[in-house]
Protein backbone atom coordinates (compact mmCIF):
# COMPACT_ATOMS: atom_id res chain seq x y z
CA UNK A 1 0.00 0.00 0.00
CA UNK A 2 1.32 3.47 -0.79
CA UNK A 3 1.95 5.77 2.01
CA UNK A 4 0.74 9.12 2.37
CA UNK A 5 1.51 11.93 4.33
CA UNK A 6 -1.08 14.11 6.61
CA UNK A 7 0.72 17.74 6.98
CA UNK A 8 0.08 19.76 9.91
CA UNK A 9 1.83 23.36 10.64
CA UNK A 10 4.56 22.23 12.17
CA UNK A 11 7.13 21.98 8.94
CA UNK A 12 7.98 17.88 8.53
CA UNK A 13 6.16 16.23 11.17
CA UNK A 14 4.36 13.26 9.24
CA UNK A 15 2.36 10.45 9.89
CA UNK A 16 3.37 7.36 7.55
CA UNK A 17 1.41 4.01 6.91
CA UNK A 18 -2.25 4.05 7.49
CA UNK A 19 -3.66 7.84 6.90
CA UNK A 20 -4.93 8.95 10.67
CA UNK A 21 -6.97 12.51 10.97
CA UNK A 22 -4.62 15.14 13.25
CA UNK A 23 -6.02 18.25 14.77
CA UNK A 24 -4.72 21.15 13.11
CA UNK A 25 -4.58 24.27 15.16
CA UNK A 26 -4.66 26.93 12.58
CA UNK A 27 -3.47 30.46 12.73
CA UNK A 28 -6.24 31.57 10.86
CA UNK A 29 -9.20 30.40 8.21
CA UNK A 30 -7.58 31.95 4.96
CA UNK A 31 -7.11 28.41 3.60
CA UNK A 32 -10.21 26.22 5.13
CA UNK A 33 -11.47 24.75 2.30
CA UNK A 34 -15.39 22.86 2.58
CA UNK A 35 -12.90 19.74 0.74
CA UNK A 36 -9.02 18.29 1.60
CA UNK A 37 -6.26 19.26 -0.66
CA UNK A 38 -4.54 16.58 -2.48
CA UNK A 39 -0.83 17.66 -3.69
CA UNK A 40 0.37 15.15 -6.61
CA UNK A 41 3.80 15.52 -7.35
CA UNK A 42 5.20 14.85 -11.26
CA UNK A 43 8.01 12.99 -12.94
CA UNK A 44 10.28 11.78 -10.97
CA UNK A 45 8.45 13.23 -7.52
CA UNK A 46 8.22 12.29 -4.32
CA UNK A 47 6.33 13.20 -0.99
CA UNK A 48 9.12 13.20 1.61
CA UNK A 49 12.11 11.88 1.39
CA UNK A 50 13.63 12.82 4.70
CA UNK A 51 13.59 16.48 5.39
CA UNK A 52 13.30 17.19 2.17
CA UNK A 53 9.41 17.83 0.92
CA UNK A 54 8.74 17.95 -3.05
CA UNK A 55 6.24 20.81 -2.08
CA UNK A 56 8.81 22.93 -0.42
CA UNK A 57 7.08 24.37 2.68
CA UNK A 58 3.28 24.09 0.58
CA UNK A 59 1.74 21.64 2.55
CA UNK A 60 2.46 23.41 5.71
CA UNK A 61 1.43 26.70 4.35
CA UNK A 62 -2.10 25.76 3.23
CA UNK A 63 -1.98 23.30 6.58
CA UNK A 64 -1.12 26.69 8.81
CA UNK A 65 -4.59 28.57 7.32
CA UNK A 66 -6.61 26.15 7.83
CA UNK A 67 -6.90 23.65 5.38
CA UNK A 68 -6.94 19.76 5.77
CA UNK A 69 -3.74 18.82 2.99
CA UNK A 70 -3.01 15.10 1.75
CA UNK A 71 0.64 14.65 0.14
CA UNK A 72 0.51 11.76 -2.99
CA UNK A 73 3.32 9.06 -3.94
CA UNK A 74 2.63 7.76 -7.38
CA UNK A 75 4.80 5.94 -9.39
CA UNK A 76 8.26 8.53 -10.10
CA UNK A 77 7.64 7.24 -13.64
CA UNK A 78 5.10 5.95 -15.46
CA UNK A 79 1.96 6.69 -17.94
CA UNK A 80 -0.58 9.49 -17.11
CA UNK A 81 -3.10 6.73 -16.78
CA UNK A 82 -1.27 4.29 -14.40
CA UNK A 83 -0.56 7.53 -12.25
CA UNK A 84 -3.74 8.46 -12.45
CA UNK A 85 -5.42 5.00 -11.72
CA UNK A 86 -2.95 5.17 -8.55
CA UNK A 87 -4.01 8.40 -7.68
CA UNK A 88 -7.96 7.11 -7.87
CA UNK A 89 -6.94 4.45 -5.45
CA UNK A 90 -5.65 6.16 -2.91
CA UNK A 91 -8.82 8.88 -2.37
CA UNK A 92 -11.55 6.29 -2.65
CA UNK A 93 -9.36 5.17 0.34
CA UNK A 94 -9.46 7.98 1.93
CA UNK A 95 -13.14 8.39 1.14
CA UNK A 96 -13.66 4.87 2.64
CA UNK A 97 -11.47 5.68 6.26
CA UNK A 98 -12.89 9.04 6.67
CA UNK A 99 -15.87 9.59 4.32
CA UNK A 100 -14.78 12.85 2.48
CA UNK A 101 -17.06 13.29 -0.55
CA UNK A 102 -15.06 15.14 -2.51
CA UNK A 103 -11.13 16.52 -3.03
CA UNK A 104 -9.58 19.42 -4.57
CA UNK A 105 -6.58 18.31 -6.74
CA UNK A 106 -3.53 20.10 -7.65
CA UNK A 107 -1.02 18.46 -9.93
CA UNK A 108 2.37 19.68 -10.53
CA UNK A 109 4.03 19.23 -13.92
CA UNK A 110 3.07 15.53 -14.75
CA UNK A 111 0.80 14.97 -11.65
CA UNK A 112 -1.63 18.07 -13.80
CA UNK A 113 -2.03 14.72 -16.03
CA UNK A 114 -3.16 12.26 -12.95
CA UNK A 115 -5.66 14.53 -11.73
CA UNK A 116 -7.40 15.37 -14.77
CA UNK A 117 -7.63 11.37 -15.10
CA UNK A 118 -9.25 10.97 -12.16
CA UNK A 119 -11.70 14.35 -12.61
CA UNK A 120 -12.33 12.39 -16.05
CA UNK A 121 -13.40 8.77 -14.67
CA UNK A 122 -14.03 9.64 -11.28
CA UNK A 123 -15.86 13.11 -10.91
CA UNK A 124 -17.97 12.89 -8.07
CA UNK A 125 -14.67 12.49 -6.24
CA UNK A 126 -13.42 15.73 -7.34
CA UNK A 127 -14.58 19.39 -6.33
CA UNK A 128 -11.87 21.19 -8.52
CA UNK A 129 -8.25 20.59 -10.19
CA UNK A 130 -5.40 23.12 -10.29
CA UNK A 131 -2.74 22.18 -12.73
CA UNK A 132 0.59 24.00 -12.02
CA UNK A 133 3.26 24.06 -15.21
CA UNK A 134 1.49 20.76 -16.53
CA UNK A 135 2.54 20.32 -20.26
CA UNK A 136 -1.04 19.72 -21.29
CA UNK A 137 0.00 19.85 -25.43
CA UNK A 138 3.03 18.02 -24.85
CA UNK A 139 6.45 19.14 -24.30
CA UNK A 140 9.25 19.51 -27.06
CA UNK A 141 11.78 18.16 -24.07
CA UNK A 142 10.09 14.65 -24.35
CA UNK A 143 9.70 14.78 -28.24
CA UNK A 144 13.91 15.76 -28.40
CA UNK A 145 15.06 12.96 -25.99
CA UNK A 146 12.47 9.99 -27.97
CA UNK A 147 13.58 11.18 -31.10
CA UNK A 148 16.87 10.98 -29.90
CA UNK A 149 17.05 7.76 -28.43
CA UNK A 150 15.39 6.23 -31.03
CA UNK A 151 17.60 7.85 -33.83
CA UNK A 152 20.92 5.96 -31.71
CA UNK A 153 18.84 3.07 -30.59
CA UNK A 154 19.61 3.71 -27.05
CA UNK A 155 15.56 4.07 -25.55
CA UNK A 156 15.91 0.61 -23.73
CA UNK A 157 18.97 1.56 -22.15
CA UNK A 158 18.07 5.21 -21.22
CA UNK A 159 14.78 3.52 -19.98
CA UNK A 160 16.31 1.06 -17.74
CA UNK A 161 18.78 4.01 -15.99
CA UNK A 162 15.64 6.12 -15.55
CA UNK A 163 13.68 3.07 -14.05
CA UNK A 164 16.62 2.90 -11.72
CA UNK A 165 16.48 6.69 -10.89
CA UNK A 166 12.81 6.83 -10.09
CA UNK A 167 13.08 3.18 -7.79
CA UNK A 168 15.24 4.92 -5.89
CA UNK A 169 13.22 8.15 -5.40
CA UNK A 170 10.25 5.39 -4.98
CA UNK A 171 12.01 3.25 -2.20
CA UNK A 172 13.57 6.32 -0.10
CA UNK A 173 10.22 8.24 -0.07
CA UNK A 174 8.62 4.55 1.51
CA UNK A 175 6.74 3.21 -1.68
CA UNK A 176 9.14 0.65 -3.28
CA UNK A 177 6.27 -1.27 -4.48
CA UNK A 178 5.32 0.99 -6.95
CA UNK A 179 5.73 -0.06 -10.65
CA UNK A 180 8.05 2.28 -12.57
CA UNK A 181 8.02 2.90 -16.39
CA UNK A 182 9.79 5.60 -17.31
CA UNK A 183 9.22 4.97 -21.59
CA UNK A 184 5.44 5.16 -20.95
CA UNK A 185 6.43 8.33 -18.95
CA UNK A 186 8.31 9.74 -22.04
CA UNK A 187 5.35 8.64 -24.71
CA UNK A 188 2.56 10.54 -22.05
CA UNK A 189 4.77 13.69 -21.99
CA UNK A 190 5.43 14.28 -25.78
CA UNK A 191 3.16 16.04 -28.04
CA UNK A 192 1.75 12.92 -29.80
CA UNK A 193 0.99 11.17 -26.46
CA UNK A 194 -0.45 14.12 -24.68
CA UNK A 195 -2.95 14.59 -28.03
CA UNK A 196 -4.09 11.09 -27.17
CA UNK A 197 -4.78 11.76 -23.58
CA UNK A 198 -5.84 14.91 -24.55
CA UNK A 199 -8.70 13.06 -26.81
CA UNK A 200 -10.06 10.92 -23.98
CA UNK A 201 -9.71 12.85 -21.39
CA UNK A 202 -11.02 16.54 -23.05
CA UNK A 203 -12.41 18.10 -19.62
CA UNK A 204 -11.50 21.90 -19.61
CA UNK A 205 -9.24 21.76 -22.81
CA UNK A 206 -8.42 25.20 -24.16
CA UNK A 207 -11.08 25.92 -27.31
CA UNK A 208 -7.79 27.82 -29.01
CA UNK A 209 -4.39 27.61 -29.41
CA UNK A 210 -3.02 29.13 -26.08
CA UNK A 211 -6.83 30.20 -24.80
CA UNK A 212 -9.00 28.91 -21.91
CA UNK A 213 -11.04 26.31 -21.66
CA UNK A 214 -14.33 26.11 -19.58
CA UNK A 215 -13.71 26.41 -15.92
CA UNK A 216 -16.75 24.28 -14.82
CA UNK A 217 -17.25 20.60 -16.37
CA UNK A 218 -19.55 17.67 -14.82
CA UNK A 219 -19.33 19.24 -11.69
CA UNK A 220 -15.62 19.70 -11.93
CA UNK A 221 -14.04 23.23 -11.80
CA UNK A 222 -10.23 23.76 -13.80
CA UNK A 223 -7.56 26.02 -12.99
CA UNK A 224 -3.91 25.82 -14.44
CA UNK A 225 -1.12 28.58 -14.00
CA UNK A 226 2.41 28.17 -14.80
CA UNK A 227 5.90 29.95 -14.66
CA UNK A 228 8.08 31.66 -18.12
CA UNK A 229 11.44 31.73 -16.56
CA UNK A 230 14.21 29.16 -16.74
CA UNK A 231 17.34 30.83 -15.04
CA UNK A 232 16.16 32.41 -12.20
CA UNK A 233 18.83 32.11 -9.30
CA UNK A 234 22.31 31.55 -9.60
CA UNK A 235 22.19 29.68 -6.32
CA UNK A 236 20.43 26.90 -7.69
CA UNK A 237 22.14 24.31 -9.84
CA UNK A 238 18.64 23.04 -10.68
CA UNK A 239 18.83 25.90 -12.92
CA UNK A 240 21.38 25.04 -15.19
CA UNK A 241 19.63 21.69 -15.84
CA UNK A 242 16.79 23.65 -16.95
CA UNK A 243 18.78 25.89 -19.01
CA UNK A 244 20.06 22.93 -20.90
CA UNK A 245 16.52 21.70 -21.36
CA UNK A 246 15.27 25.25 -22.82
CA UNK A 247 16.98 24.93 -25.79
CA UNK A 248 14.43 22.52 -27.18
CA UNK A 249 11.39 25.00 -27.40
CA UNK A 250 13.88 27.07 -29.74
CA UNK A 251 12.88 30.41 -27.95
CA UNK A 252 8.95 29.89 -27.31
CA UNK A 253 8.21 31.15 -24.20
CA UNK A 254 8.77 28.57 -21.05
CA UNK A 255 9.78 27.37 -17.54
CA UNK A 256 12.51 25.38 -18.74
CA UNK A 257 10.29 21.76 -19.09
CA UNK A 258 7.07 23.54 -19.87
CA UNK A 259 5.70 26.00 -22.58
CA UNK A 260 3.92 28.80 -21.82
CA UNK A 261 1.06 27.99 -23.53
CA UNK A 262 0.93 24.14 -22.82
CA UNK A 263 0.38 24.96 -19.42
CA UNK A 264 -3.38 26.17 -20.02
CA UNK A 265 -6.22 24.05 -19.24
CA UNK A 266 -9.80 24.99 -17.73
CA UNK A 267 -9.79 29.06 -16.38
CA UNK A 268 -5.83 30.33 -16.55
CA UNK A 269 -5.13 31.78 -13.87
CA UNK A 270 -1.75 33.38 -14.56
CA UNK A 271 1.40 31.72 -17.24
CA UNK A 272 3.81 34.44 -16.43
CA UNK A 273 4.85 33.69 -13.34
CA UNK A 274 8.61 34.94 -13.29
CA UNK A 275 9.45 30.76 -12.10
CA UNK A 276 11.14 28.14 -13.77
CA UNK A 277 10.09 24.47 -13.38
CA UNK A 278 11.42 23.94 -10.11
CA UNK A 279 10.14 27.38 -8.53
CA UNK A 280 7.01 26.12 -9.33
CA UNK A 281 6.91 23.60 -6.26
CA UNK A 282 9.55 26.27 -4.10
CA UNK A 283 12.49 24.40 -5.04
CA UNK A 284 15.21 23.66 -4.78
CA UNK A 285 15.02 24.90 -0.85
CA UNK A 286 13.30 28.18 -1.73
CA UNK A 287 15.25 29.52 -4.17
CA UNK A 288 13.62 31.90 -6.58
CA UNK A 289 14.68 35.14 -8.80
CA UNK A 290 15.06 38.28 -6.11
CA UNK A 291 11.65 39.76 -7.25
CA UNK A 292 9.97 37.05 -8.07
CA UNK A 293 6.51 36.32 -6.22
CA UNK A 294 6.15 33.43 -3.53
CA UNK A 295 5.44 30.27 -4.87
CA UNK A 296 3.69 28.94 -1.01
CA UNK A 297 1.61 32.54 -1.44
CA UNK A 298 0.40 31.23 -4.48
CA UNK A 299 -1.25 28.20 -3.95
CA UNK A 300 -2.84 29.65 0.03
CA UNK A 301 -4.49 32.07 -2.54
CA UNK A 302 -6.26 29.38 -4.52
CA UNK A 303 -7.02 27.57 -1.54
CA UNK A 304 -8.53 30.86 -0.30
CA UNK A 305 -10.71 31.12 -3.79
CA UNK A 306 -11.80 27.64 -3.38
CA UNK A 307 -13.05 28.32 0.12
CA UNK A 308 -14.79 31.31 -1.53
CA UNK A 309 -16.48 29.19 -3.72
CA UNK A 310 -17.68 26.87 -0.91
CA UNK A 311 -14.99 24.09 -2.41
Amino acid sequence: MKRWFLKTVVAAACITGTVAPTVVHAADTYTQTRYPIVLVHGLFGWDSIGPVDYWWGIDTGLASGGAKVFVSQVSAANSSEVRGEQLLAELQRLQATYGYSKFNLVGHSHGGQAVRYVASVAPQLVASITTMGTPHTGSPVADDIKAGTSATGTTAWVAAVANAFAAVISLLSGSPDLPQDSEAAMNSLTTAGAAAFNAKYPQGAPSSSCGQGPELVNGVRYYSAGGNAVLTNVFDLSDALLTLTSVSFKGASNDGLVGKCASHWGTVLRDDYAWNHLDEINQAFGLRGLFAPDPVAFYRSQANRLKSIGL
